[in-house]
């Protein structure tokens, strides 16, 4: 444990959105039906607020910049099934917000269940307007209209990007980054690994530069791309890395080499489910019954089934899986099982 002291996150306005830390719980079922190594699992799954999931911690940061603002109205993009729109909508909704998501159709799906429940069914009542474009839009150029269309009106607009992934936003998990060290402090163990779903690299980036910021080691964390391309998921997490840790620490250097993405999962396309993803979901659940979504956590948990089975830990390793949630996702794939 490095004695650089922890972060500071007090200049940064804050809406707080989560009670208390996310739960790390051993998975020993699990664990001894694989050998060899030790899992664990951050539960931010189980966030109070909307049906739950790791975007609140992003929310809490972005919120409190639009807050400070003085924003009526909240904008944010994502797919169909986005569980980041979701989540900004019950965000929204609890700061008093009012909330809009632009939604594309970017996933080859059209059944009744992926198109109208699920986090869809959620949006609306948590009182979100949708907009609901076709899967070649490029949704970030609507909602700039939309939002200067409310601004002429005389409203004050905060436009929140993808997965809620900017420098600001990843703050969230810098600061999970210090709630990780704490639990595995308290636990009495040190993870060599802390394992986690990579969509719009927020997650990953935030934890990378609020590790390397305390001094610690960052290419503890490594990813498994969900959305896009092994290199523009690297070249991008890299990107938003820096940024953030520009805001926590703007003497520090991020090197290349802090970032590491695994491919391998993606299968076809974002959001298309894969044979690895249905088995991880499935062994999840009747193992140890803990339920992953089919997006992000079920293909990032079979990366990480992939690597234990193929001996990459040393016996003994001790490694933690970061549970981003999206539970309502499996409602609207329901087809897929």
């Amino acid at each position: 444990m490095s004695n650089a002291p922890a972060l500071d996150l007090t200049a940064f306005p804050r809406y707080a959105l989560i009670e208390g830390s996310t739960p790390i719980q051993h998975l020993s079922r699990l664990s001894k039906l694989l050998g060899d190594v030790d899992i664990y699992v951050k539960r931010d799954d189980v966030t109070g607020l909307g049906g739950g999931g790791s975007k609140l911690r992003k929310l809490e940061f972005l919120l409190g910049e639009a807050l400070a603002q003085g924003a009526d109205t909240v904008i944010t993009v994502g797919a169909r099934q986005s569980n980041h729109a979701r989540l900004t909508a019950a965000a929204a909704a609890r700061a008093g917000l009012a909330c809009e998501v632009v939604l594309t159709r970017m996933v080859p799906r059209e059944d009744d269940d992926y198109v109208h429940n699920g986090n869809v069914l959620l949006d609306a009542l948590l009182g979100a307007r949708i907009h609901d474009l076709p899967g070649n839009a490029d949704a970030m150029a609507f909602a700039q209209n939309r939002a200067d269309e409310l601004r002429k009106a005389g409203h004050k607009v905060y436009l929140a990007p993808l997965g809620g992934s900017s420098a600001v936003g990843n703050l969230g998990y810098a600061a999970c980054a210090v709630e990780i060290l704490e639990q595995a402090r308290a636990l009495g163990v040190s993870f060599d690994r802390i394992a986690v779903p990579n969509g719009s690299g927020g997650t990953q980036a935030g934890l990378v530069a609020g590790l390397l910021a305390m001094g610690e080691d960052p290419t503890r964390v490594v990813s498994h791309n969900v959305l896009a391309t092994h290199e523009n998921t690297l070249s991008n997490t890299r990107l938003k890395a820096k940024e953030t840790l520009a805001l926590l620490r703007p003497d520090a250097v991020l090197p290349d080499a802090s970032v590491i993405v695994e491919g391998g999962q993606r299968g076809e396309g974002y959001g298309i489910p894969t044979d690895a993803m249905r088995e991880a979901v499935r062994l999840l659940a009747s193992v140890e019954g803990l339920l992953l979504d089919p997006v992000y956590s079920g293909k990032a948990f079979a990366g990480l089934l992939h690597d234990i089975r193929s001996k990459t830990f040393a016996p003994g390793s001790k490694v933690v899986f970061l549970m981003t949630g999206g539970l309502p996702g499996l409602y609207a794939y329901r087809s897929a099982f």
